[in-house]
């Protein structure tokens, strides 16, 4: 058994090292969990030294193990005592006189040994009679400690008093029959340090159940189903491994059979669990019930929740991530969302195993009222069999006709009922108690500001879109307005000039503009988009035919040319005319008939093109400039709309180029356009048209 002491006891060091590491990492301060950590180090040197014995067999080293094994069972005395002392003054008195004297004699057993003041068999003897009394004396305290509990605060006790019960009880008995027959049973000895070791779990369970030890410590209920799962196959092993045995010993023509049997039924178990989320359920619901206070680890089901919610995708939209997010609290396969619409219906926007139902609910329906005022989850079952918990409450049929359905959760937000979710039945028997209820409550906020935030973002898009077309058709409206003036202007001059050849060509030039200008604006409008595309525009003749098209107005348009550089520039030529010719217009409109409105292109430099429109006219104020001139529907005309000037600055800073506005009331407004020039437009862009007004 040397071999198995070795190991046995190296185990237990290296287990009671991880414990001991752990406690002093979360230990907090306060005397009950330093105790509890000096015991544990304490023996953990105990089974290191013990490991080391079975190795060498040295005497030195032997009596060393036994002062460490005295100084383990004083550490494990000195912590329950002081656990005992709150518990009443009286009570400590006796325990602590009898520890003293246990270890006292432990201390004078050795000492006479090494002093060789007594024969070795006595020593001996003597040795195991003091350890038998540590044993017995360890059990009467941890009796005391668990009689002296109030019964409310027993079950935090429980499992150290079982461990520490079951190590002495341990000890009790291998020095008991040491003391009979004047030896140490080797076989239990070898095995002494692996049964003190399986023990650790359990006092670590009361150290996490009692916060006032100020030990920060946490069980995982991860780790304790996947433990409980390792459990379950080391007791298929130990069951496989006893039919070895019993076929090994008793013989027969069988065994095979069995063999072959007992493998099979592992397997089939093996797979029942893995690909089964009932079985699954079922051991993590039993687990839940029976090891833990509470039902449920928050911290951990809040941020898996938290995770599943914000990953929405794999397949999965967010309506059904939701589900899902929802469904796993509980255990249940899936269901259904219904969501409010603009109506202030609720529909059903998503569904996970779950069929498709075309059931609407009104906003002020009884269930949506229930749902909304009371933000209760409402158990069917529940329902069913004590209805008046529920406050008269009446279910729609087509909820009563679902047959897996068993929750309505609703999804309630600051702003109101956003929806709610129906889910099935679970796939083990699921008990709906306070907890899982506040779980349930605190998750619906979450999902429901998720699904919130969807529909806003679902209601932005659609108003960015109509905001897109709405200011596209009142650009429209814009460029109608100034076709328009142009016919009234035509119009107007028609009574005197009607019969004059040159009016009446001037007059079917003007309408067969205006109609070709209001055939591609009705086109744009349309398709929602720009038919005009970009190309190389010379601005040159594009002044010119804006002049051209003026020149029926007073004052008349002037063009003048500054520097011999290339006057040509990458823009779409429609609205890139549209926007110097609002400008002129502007300049039309405000200037009188006796004044002067001009159109000044400067190419003097080698990467931009400057276009200059100036006029004499009335002129703005400084705070028109620098507060209403750049916004929508400001304007100082009393028809005009207030978005020319908001569109020419949008389109020229998107072909990359700067506006600017200098004007001063009575003295007139200059505009200057700098736009990046087109390098080399004619060689290097192939295929691009030239425009040329």
């Amino acid at each position: 058994m040397a071999e198995v002491a070795i190991w046995g006891y190296g185990l237990s060091a290296f287990t009671y090292l991880c414990f001991g590491l752990y406690l002093f990492f979360a230990w907090r301060g306060g005397r009950p969990g330093g105790l509890l950590i000096l015991a544990v180090v304490v023996s953990c040197v105990w089974a290191a030294g013990s490991s080391l014995v079975a190795h060498t067999s040295a005497a030195w080293l032997f009596e060393l193990v036994r002062l460490l094994d005295i100084g383990r069972g004083a550490s494990w005395f000195a912590f329950i005592l002081v656990l005992l002392r709150p518990l009443g003054a009286g009570r400590t008195k006796w325990p602590v006189l009898a520890a003293a004297g246990v270890i006292a004699a432990q201390l004078l057993v050795i000492a006479a040994g090494m002093l060789d003041l007594l024969p070795a068999d006595s020593v001996v003897g003597f040795s195991i009679a003091t350890f038998l009394m540590q044993a017995i004396l360890g059990l009467v305290l941890v009796e005391q400690l668990f009689r002296a509990l109030p019964v409310e605060s027993r079950w935090g006790f429980k499992p150290l008093c079982l461990a520490l019960g079951a190590g002495f009880m341990f000890d009790l008995y291998l020095f008991a029959d040491g003391f009979l027959f004047s030896r140490l049973d080797p076989d239990v000895w070898a095995v002494r340090g692996v049964a003190h070791a399986l023990l650790i779990p359990l006092v670590a369970l009361s150290a996490t159940r009692n916060p006032a030890w100020t030990l920060r410590m946490s069980m995982s209920r991860e780790m304790v189903f996947h433990s409980t799962a390792l459990v379950g196959t080391g007791v298929y092993l130990l069951v496989i491994a006893a039919a070895g045995y019993y076929v090994r010993y008793f013989g027969g023509d069988w065994g095979r059979a069995l063999q072959l049997t007992l493998l099979f039924a592992g397997l089939v178990l093996l797979g029942v669990f893995v690909f089964s989320g009932a079985q699954r359920a079922r051991l993590r619901v039993l687990l839940n019930k029976h090891l833990f206070p509470y039902r449920y680890d928050y911290r951990n089901e809040w941020l898996r929740f938290t995770q599943a919610i914000s990953s929405a995708g794999d397949g999965l939209d967010l309506g059904q991530t939701v589900i899902k997010a929802l469904s796993d609290l509980v255990e249940s396969p899936g269901g259904g969302l219904w969501l409010r619409d603009g109506n202030g219906r609720y529909l059903m926007h998503s569904r996970l195993n779950l069929a498709v139902s075309a059931a609407i609910e009104s906003a002020d329906s009884p269930l949506c009222r229930f749902l909304d005022e009371r933000a209760w989850v409402i158990d069917l079952e529940e329902y069913r069999s004590r209805r008046m918990q529920y406050q008269g409450l009446v279910l729609p049929d087509w909820l009563s006709s679902i047959a897996e359905a068993w929750l309505v959760i609703p999804l309630k937000s600051t702003s109101g009922l956003v929806g709610f979710v129906v889910l099935n039945a679970p796939r083990a028997r699921f008990e709906i108690d306070w907890e899982v209820l506040d779980l349930l409550k605190t998750a619906q906020r979450q999902a429901a500001s998720y699904l919130e935030r969807m529909q806003a973002a679902e209601a932005l898009l659609e108003a960015r879109k109509f905001e897109s077309f709405n200011r596209m058709s009142a650009f429209v409206v814009h460029d109608l307005k100034n076709l328009v003036a142009q016919l009234s202007l035509m119009l107007k001059n028609a009574e005197r000039h009607k019969h004059n050849p040159a009016f009446q060509e001037d007059m079917l030039e003007t309408v067969a503009h205006v109609e070709s200008r209001m055939r591609i604006l009705m086109t744009q409008l349309q398709e929602k988009r720009s038919i005009d595309p970009a190309r190389v525009v010379d601005l040159a003749a594009m002044a010119e035919h804006v002049k051209q098209v003026k020149r029926a107005l007073l004052p008349p348009v002037e063009v003048h040319r500054e520097g011999a550089g290339s006057a040509e520039v990458i823009a779409h030529p429609e609205r890139l005319e549209r926007v110097v010719g609002h400008l002129v217009q502007n300049a039309l409109d405000a200037t009188p008939e006796d004044g002067k409105v001009s159109i000044r292109l400067n190419t003097g430099h080698a990467d931009r093109v400057r276009v200059v429109v100036e006029d004499s006219g009335c002129g703005m104020s400084a705070a028109f400039l620098r507060e209403r001139l750049a916004r929508p529907f400001q304007t100082t005309k009393a028809s005009g709309m207030g978005i020319g000037v908001y569109e020419t600055q949008q389109y020229i800073t998107e072909l990359g180029g700067a506006i600017h506005f200098d004007s001063e009331e009575g003295r007139g407004t200059r505009v200057t356009i700098d736009l990046p020039a087109a390098r080399h437009a004619g060689a290097a862009k192939d295929g691009v048209e030239k425009h040329v007004g």
